[in-house]
């Protein structure tokens, strides 16, 4: 099959009509594993590569916060 065909094949993919809370928990558990792992692999660099995961782990740690946040936000609409 030439590549052109195949464009539109997911090799991953989101089921269909999850649940807002079980896709904001999947984000969450993803960023904050990003962020271990992008943290555990800095203690492993030096120079410009730790400054490099460093930076990629803030980033992941904000976007943990950023869903986190949302998490707060969404609780007391799944609880009512």
């Amino acid at each position: 099959m030439a590549l052109a065909e195949n464009e539109n094949m997911n090799l991953f993919t989101v089921t269909p009509n999850l649940p807002t809370e079980a896709l904001v928990i999947n984000s969450y558990e993803t960023f904050s594993s990003v962020r271990t792992l992008l943290l555990n692999l800095s203690n492993d660099l030096t120079g410009e590569y730790r400054d490099v995961a460093l930076a990629i782990h803030q980033l992941s740690e904000l976007g943990v916060m950023l869903i986190s946040q949302m998490m707060d936000r969404q609780a007391p609409l799944s609880q009512g």
